[in-house]
Order: C-alpha cells, then structure tokens, then sequence
C-alpha cells in the first residue's frame, strides 16, 4: 500500500484471506512452494531449503527442456500500424458483433498486443501451418496450446483442422484436437480423456490448465500468449515437466512464437540444463575429463565448470538410453545391445545417467575413461534406434518465418565476431595472459588460460558462442579453440579445428626420430588425448595417463623423450598459417 492508501483505506481490504487463516491460529506454519515469490516470503520468511529446477532435472526427479524454438514473422517483427483516417473492422467482444470505423488516430501495435488489442489471424495461420508440420496429433506424445482468450482458442482450434487435414489428409482425426477452457462442455470429462486416453492429443486452453494438472505426456507446450508473471509462467511450464517412462520421454520443447521466453528470461527460474543442444557428446566428454574444468568456476555456488558438464552429459546420456529402453522390446537387436553394454558398465542403460552423477566430476571421468568405447557405443544405440518421429519438412514458401539465435546485445553473428575482434585489439595491451596467448602461445599457463576465458566470458564471448556465431556467419562447423578465436581476431591467423592443428603438430613429432612401433602407439594415444587440451604440460599428461602409471611410464616408454616431445609440440602447434 501507498502511503495515501495508508491513510484513507482499511488494511483488510488489502489482507487476503489466507493469511487471515494463518494468522489465526497460533502454531508453527511449515510452507512449501513450487514457486517462489515475495508474498509467500512475506508470510513464511526467507527459505531455509531450496531445491531448484536444476536440481530436480539433474537428480533425475523432473524433465529437461531444450531452448524455445523462436519463430518470427514479419507481422510479429514489425508490428501492425493502421494509418488515421483508415477504416478498420471492430469487434464487441461481450457481443461478437463486428462494425467498421474511421480511426481519428494512428495506431500501433506489437506483439504482446496480438489476440488481445489486435486480432491477428494472419499471424495465427502462419503460426499453425508451421506447427502442423512440427507436433504428431496421433502419437504418443501429448502437446498444449496457451491462448490468450476463448475466442482465440477458438480460432487456432479451427486454423489447426485446417493445416492437419493438409498435411495428413484422412487421417487426420478432429478428436485429436479439443479446447478445454472454462467454457467447454463436459470439462472433467475432457481432461480425464487428454489425461488418460489417446485423443485428445493436443489441448487448446486459456487459463483452466496453467494449474493443477498432471499429464505426465505433455511433451510439447506452445505459448501463443504473453504472460507478465514470472510465477504463471513456471506454472505453464510446469506441465510439461513430469517424467513418462511409459513413452520414452527424455525432454520437452517449447515453441514460442510470441518470444515469451526472453520477455521472461531475466526473471525465470526454469533454466534449461541442456543449454546448448548442438554441443557434441565428444565435447563434453572432453570438458569432464579435462582437468581444468574442476578448476574453473561453475553457474552454481561453489560448483565447477566440471559439474555444469556432468549435468548436461548425464542429460543428454538419458536421452538417448531411457528411448532405446522403451524401443527395446520391439527390437531385438537393441535389446541385446543394451544387455551386452549393462555386462560391460556394470550398470543398466537406463540407469547410467543417475549413476553417472552420483559418482560426482571426479569419479563419473575416470568411468568415462574406463570406459573409452562409451561415445562409440552410444552411436551404436543411435544408429539401433533409426529415425524416430522425425518431424515433416514443409515444402511450401512461407517467407514469414525465420527461426534465429541472439547473442547477447548482437542480432546477428556477424556483429557479435566483429565486436570481439575489437574487444581484442582493445584489451590486448591490457592483459599479460592475452599478450601470452597472441605473442608466445607457446608459454601459456594453465592459469593464463582460465585469466583469458573469465575475462572473456565476463564480456559475453565464450568458446561456444563464438563458434555458434562462426557457425551461423559461414556455415562452417569448426571446433577451434578459443585461442584459436583470438589469434584471429589478432593476427588473422586462419581459423582451423583444433584437432587439425594437434594431427599438423604431431606430424612434426613423427619425423624426430625412428619410434619403436610400440612407441608410435604411446604416441597416437598421445595425440588422442591433445585434442581435449589447449595448454599441454606433464600435469596433464600425468593426470590423462594416470592409470597407466602417469606421465613417469611415459617418459620411460618414450625412450626419456616426453619433454622433448612436449616442447615440440607446443612450438608447432600455434605455428602460423597464413
């Protein structure tokens, strides 16, 4: 209350009901929450317990999203304008009746306005045509659709008919579509039938079932509406995140087409675990075996890097094994596959993931190299499952829709790399660890690496954005490094995957000597290793080959030659390029 409110208006008026009950009774109140907010604070003080969304998906206990797909169209970009003096049709929305007027003003409207202040159906069309070619009304896999009123559920009910009748013809079932609003006849029986039956597959709603509903095979969540609270919108998305073993469920997807997600990022809790879907399982085997990343700061309190990886490793692990467990019993061959990988982790498929982060960073990288097959046998069980549901291409023109990825304050990739070029050229008289990696890369330390990736990461320019943003500028996938990335912006070094830059360097090592057969293997899984490393010292070899006796039985199966080798590649492997 205002201090004007204060002084003319009753406190109760103000006081709801529910802590009336609390204040009543005098006894110890135990609160619980899903979501968070001042006034539950206000009412049962600061938590003393918290367990994040994070936490549950990382425990195994809730589901995984991956980030919104985004669709944009030109209406949804621009904004809709009528001009003053234009004539426009309106709508009594109490009535249904529509009238036409003369504007005696100019009008603009954007996208939060859409279905409300403005009905759009041009924008809705476009919207469902492309779903129609995205979700499956007659599999498994349930989807709900949020709306901004009945009108307008009404609306996409009827515009998503049309499109499914296109692209599956009579086999498109209307059942599978139902709106279940406030509104709709027999409610109960409609969400007992979208709970527990095939049809409906696809739930159209407004606010009826933000709240309250448990269907475990919501797999799809479609925001064709704004919301302004943080805490509806975990709500929405909490209906999407309950395990379904029963189908296979590993994640769920959010299309956004109102851009929802970033209206609401800075405040959301929900962060996905799984951030970045296109970074390899390579990669991030790579991350949890590098020692570095123990060392390096994590997105949690007092947490690694290593732990982030564990998270996202162990997701993307369940994915791909909890799938071939549910397929397993249609497939003979899977299903012998994955007896023969349980005798060899000593661990079900479908259960390596939580074992995986019970073990912790530490122990879940000594399994992993343990077990140097594991990305090879993960293949395997890809290549077992075969092309599941994946989705129909559409093949009509719809210049309309773009699906694009922002990186930070930059729009486009180009003026993210050109922004860190400067960012480079500026800072490089400025840090000792940059000068290093520019002018003597050779000499970089472990501790002048994680000094350059924090100063760069403090800016927005990390490893994976950058390549994400090469990625997108020229249709290039190419794993460089960061300093890579830097002795770019720097000198216009080429840009070359990193492992291109170890197999040139080893080249060199090659020629030094006449190497015993057994010698040239010690020093292929030498090269191996390298391609997970940017700075290479014998504290990493020792800790790479640990148990194989470390860097000591190294040197001593290289003839006493490590450090030579060592120097020789760290002189080669920045070698310039042109």
């Amino acid at each position: 209350m205002t201090e004007g409110e204060l002084a003319v208006r009753d406190f109760n008026q103000y006081l709801s009901q529910y802590r009336r009950v609390l204040d009543y009774f005098d006894a110890c109140r135990v609160g619980l929450t899903a979501t968070p907010a001042k006034h539950t604070s206000e009412v049962f003080g600061a938590p003393i317990y918290t367990y994040s969304y994070r936490d549950a998906v990382a425990d195994d206990w809730l589901i995984d999203h991956e980030p919104p797909i985004r669709y944009q169209t030109l209406l949804s970009q621009n904004g809709i304008h009528f001009a003053k003096g234009e004539s426009v049709s309106v709508i009594d929305t109490s009535t249904g009746e529509v009238d036409v007027a003369e504007l005696e003003d100019e009008l603009d409207f954007e996208i939060e306005s859409f279905n409300r202040r403005v009905i759009t159906p041009g924008f809705d069309r476009v919207i469902c045509e492309q779903l129609a070619h995205e979700l499956d009304p007659s599999g498994d896999e349930k989807t709900m659709i949020f709306c901004v009123n009945q009108a307008h559920a009404e609306r996409v009910k009827n515009l998503l008919d049309e499109t499914f009748k296109d692209v599956h013809g009579e086999d498109y079932n209307q059942a599978a579509v139902q709106i279940i609003t406030g509104q709709s006849d027999k409610v109960k029986q409609l969400i007992r039938q979208y709970k527990n039956e095939r049809y409906p597959s696809i739930a159209i709603t407004v606010d009826l079932l933000t709240t309250g509903i448990d269907v475990p095979r919501i797999c799809h969540l479609v925001f064709m509406r704004r919301v302004r609270s943080r805490i509806l919108y975990e709500q929405m998305k909490g209906r999407a995140t309950r395990r379904c073993d029963e189908i296979g469920k590993t994640v769920f997807k959010i299309y956004d087409p109102v851009d929802l997600y970033a209206a609401l990022e800075p405040v959301d809790t929900m962060k996905p675990l799984v951030k970045d879907p296109s970074i390899s399982l390579e990669q991030l085997v790579s991350e949890l075996t590098n020692p570095a990343s123990l060392d390096a700061p994590g997105s949690q309190p007092d947490t690694s890097h290593a732990h982030d990886v564990l998270d996202q490793l162990s997701q993307r692990v369940m994915r791909i094994l909890r799938k071939a467990s549910h397929k397993a019993e249609q497939k003979p061959t899977l299903k012998a596959k994955l007896a023969e990988l349980e005798n060899t982790w000593g661990v079900a498929p479908d259960k390596l993931h939580q074992h995986l982060h019970q073990l912790g960073p530490r122990q879940a990288a000594q399994f992993i190299q343990q077990h140097a097959q594991l990305l090879n046998q993960l293949a395997t069980v890809n290549a077992l499952l075969g092309s599941l549901n994946y989705p129909v291409i559409s093949t009509h023109m719809d210049e309309l829709m773009v699906r694009e990825q922002n990186y930070g304050d930059y729009q486009k990739p180009a003026d993210y790399l050109e922004s860190f070029n400067d960012f480079i050229k500026n800072q490089l008289n400025q840090s000792v660890a940059l000068g290093v990696v520019v002018n003597r890369p050779q000499d970089l330390t472990r501790e002048q690496l994680r000094e350059v990736r924090l100063l760069l990461d403090g800016h927005g320019y990390s490893e994976v954005n950058l390549q994400s943003a090469w990625r997108n500028q020229t249709n290039q996938e190419i794993a460089a490094s960061i300093v890579g990335f830097i002795r770019r912006a720097a000198l216009g070094e080429a840009l070359l995957p990193f492992e291109q830059r170890v197999t040139k360097a080893m080249e060199t090592i090659y020629t030094l000597q006449p190497w015993t057969q057994i010698q040239r293997k010690w020093l292929d899984r030498l090269a191996k290793q390298l391609v997970h490393e940017v700075v290479i010292d014998k504290k990493q070899i020792g800790e790479a080959f640990k148990s194989d006796g470390g860097s000591t039985r190294l040197d001593k199966m290289l003839g006493g030659n490590l450090g030579v080798v060592l120097d020789a590649l760290n002189d080669n492997l920045w070698a310039q390029t042109g």
